[in-house]
């Protein structure tokens, strides 16, 4: 049976680029990560940032309370550049205006007894570019012009993933609330009917409890 020529290599070459675009996928500058804001408490993150560099705060509360929470973000000399009261979830982007420490604080101290769930993601400066692709002197070829659809799409698939994980862990925290809510209410009403049921059997028993002659006659003399 005749084989067909390359195919071999160019299985290979395929799978040499989708690890190239995990890889580089991961090696953009950002913190991302989920973290708990207890009651009465305020957490910040410090991110270093060049001048006229570009960078993302992207933040949502997946659970606690009202699923809100104070943000601020200051510069390095200490001027309040974004500020959100009792916000769930917001993104904002902006340039640097001098090089240094960025702070971005996320505040709870309005809570006095919920406990948040926080979300925050803090991208820096632009992605990366393919490799070989940004330095390219002519017209890209099909295979390097479907190699970066495909790093598009791979970025875009992470991003839908990560809301949609953000969304299923809210909607699972919600529901168990609502279940634990429900857990008690049936409690309490169950509770309340055995009483009201046990009430109930003693005033009947009173009513109809035959009275001892020696009870009736101290009544008579009354």
């Amino acid at each position: 049976m005749h084989k067909p020529r390359y195919a071999q290599p160019a299985g290979i070459y395929w799978t040499v680029l989708l690890m190239v675009f995990s890889q580089k996928i991961w090696t953009v500058n950002s913190v991302e990560l989920t973290f708990e804001l207890p009651d009465n408490a305020r957490e910040c993150f410090h991110e270093e940032i060049q001048k006229q560099q570009t960078a993302t705060l992207e933040f949502q509360v997946v659970s606690g309370g009202r699923y809100d929470v104070d943000v601020t973000l200051e510069s390095p000399t200490g001027e309040e550049i974004y500020r959100q009261i009792k916000t769930q979830f917001d993104s904002y982007q902006f340039t640097a205006s001098a090089t240094g420490i960025y702070t971005a604080c996320f505040s709870n101290e309005f809570s006095t007894f919920s406990h948040k769930i926080v979300y925050m993601d803090f991208q820096v400066g632009e992605e990366q570019p393919l490799p070989g692709i940004e330095e390219h002197a002519t017209v890209l070829t099909q295979l390097e012009s479907s190699a970066q659809e495909i790093h598009k799409a791979l970025n875009a698939i992470l991003d839908y993933q990560t809301h949609h994980r953000l969304r299923e862990a809210q909607g699972r925290k919600r529901a168990e609330d609502l279940n634990e809510r429900v857990l008690w209410w049936s409690l309490t009403e169950t509770v309340a009917i055995l009483v009201i049921a046990i009430g109930q059997v003693l005033v009947l028993r009173n009513f109809f409890s035959e009275k001892k002659p020696s009870q009736m006659s101290y009544q008579l003399m009354k």
